[in-house]
């Protein structure tokens, strides 16, 4: 729909939203109030609207939904300390917030997970975000407070802006809120969220493009940034930079190996990403599986089974070090000791030890190289699902269960589906889509 200036020009609705914000909260609010009536409106995305529809499957109500808390104040606040983010709040904080006598809007900056913990800003605008249990250790997540700009950041990756009545509860109608993901620059993984929110006449045309700023900063600040703890943080992101030496006692390089999905890479030193191919991302995970290395034929009867070679092999790892550089030795093939070889799956794996499970589903996005029919591959693939399936079934997290059976990766896993089930009860809302697709994964297993 396209509205009519009084100078006779035509314009979007959506152009209003800094020059008559006001005009667009009401047209926004009365689109809220027809698709929450069952008949989705034009105004609103269709990726919006799907958005508010896994909210409410999750269980948010518009009406009376408060963030779920991960954890108290204090409690957030001193886990701030030991995050890897905060080495850039000061400049962060120096660049965008706002906390003199007359500041409306605050900077805010979560963990991967979409946990509060850091908020900056005046007075007015913290007691205003009080109100909204805008705090430090609440959960601003799809699940954990419905759409959001913080949730949309998570969920896509990538920017967002969501002005009044595009938020999913109704509180937050007098709030706009611009969010964006902050990558680690060693692993390319989301570290955090940066968010700028504020009453919607604070916002301006500059608002994404000073959040985008903020971001950059952000990242370039963590290449140099020292890590506050050895292995795998809370945050859930790498912290190995500096860990272990070499056996002439140098420091050792860096090889991140990404193998979920099925787009596997490799980094060197958090440098760029380099694609793989899907010969040798098999090979690299064989080799990431067992210290004591492969001899030639034995990968080779891995990888090409009966009629494999060791010639064929030692092809690929000249193809490998040709790409890499000498990040292997042989005899037997193996990782050197002068790199520290990391892979997303061991990320995974490294939480499920330590008991963070929720931390291991969060890095988990899909299988191990999913399009691999390697047999060996294979039963890495199954042992790494099994093991997350079975964390959540056990964690007694009914949320987080829901969550997992509703992933791909959770999607055939009938246990932890009628555990859910049995913890919040079959007329639960929340669980009519879990016994859907339980119904029809028994469906096809009788066919």
């Amino acid at each position: 729909m396209r509205m009519r200036q009084g100078n006779g020009s035509i314009t979007h609705p959506s152009d209003l939203r800094f020059s008559a914000p006001a005009e667009y909260a009401r047209i926004l609010r009365a689109a809220h109030e027809t698709t929450m009536s069952g008949t989705p409106d034009s105004h609103l995305s269709p990726s919006l609207i799907k958005s508010w529809q896994r909210s409410l499957a999750l269980g948010i109500n518009p009406d009376q939904h408060r963030p779920l808390h991960r954890h108290e104040v204090s409690e957030a606040r001193s886990l701030s300390a030991g995050h890897r983010l905060a080495a850039v709040m000061p400049a962060l904080s120096q660049l965008l917030a706002d906390e003199t006598v007359t500041g409306r809007h605050l900077l805010i900056v979560t963990d991967h997970e979409g946990e509060v913990l850091w908020r900056v800003g005046s007075k007015q605008a913290l007691r205003l975000a009080d109100s909204l249990e805008f705090v430090e250790g609440a959960d601003w997540s799809e699940s954990g407070v419905g759409t959001n700009a913080i949730s949309e950041a998570l969920v896509t990756g990538a920017p967002a802006q969501l002005f009044s009545a595009e938020h999913l509860v109704r509180t937050h109608h007098d709030w706009a809120c611009t969010a964006s993901p902050i990558r680690d620059p060693l692993t390319g993984q989301i570290v955090g969220v940066l968010d700028v929110s504020g009453p919607f006449e604070s916002v301006t045309p500059d608002s994404l493009r000073l959040v985008r700023c903020g971001v950059r900063l952000a990242e370039e600040l963590l290449k140099s940034a020292p890590v506050p703890d050895a292995g795998v943080g809370r945050s859930g992101q790498l912290t190995r930079r500096n860990e272990g030496t070499a056996r002439d006692g140098g420091s050792r390089g860096q090889l991140m190996l990404r193998l979920l999905g099925d787009e596997p890479s490799a980094a060197i030193d958090g440098g760029s990403s380099r694609p793989l191919t899907l010969r040798r991302a098999e090979i690299l995970a064989l080799l990431a599986s067992r210290d004591q290395g492969w001899s030639a034929d034995e990968l080779a009867c891995e990888i090409h089974g009966d009629a494999g070679t060791g010639a064929a092999i030692r092809t690929e790892m000249h193809r490998i070090r040709s790409m890499l550089g000498d990040v292997l030795e042989a005899n037997p093939y193996r990782f050197s000791s002068t790199v520290n070889v990391v892979t997303d799956a061991s990320v995974v794996a490294a939480h499920l030890r330590d008991g963070r499970v929720a931390e291991a589903f969060a890095a988990y996005p899909a299988r191990l190289l999913t399009r691999s029919v390697n047999l060996a591959i294979g039963f890495m693939r199954d042992e790494l699902n099994t093991a997350v399936g079975a964390s959540v079934r056990s964690s007694g997290d009914a949320r987080l269960m829901l969550q997992w059976c509703t992933s791909d990766m959770g999607s055939s896993d009938t246990a932890t589906a009628a555990a859910a089930v049995a913890l919040i009860g079959p007329d639960d809302p929340r669980c009519q889509l879990v016994s859907a697709r339980m119904a029809r994964v028994d469906r096809e297993l009788r066919a």
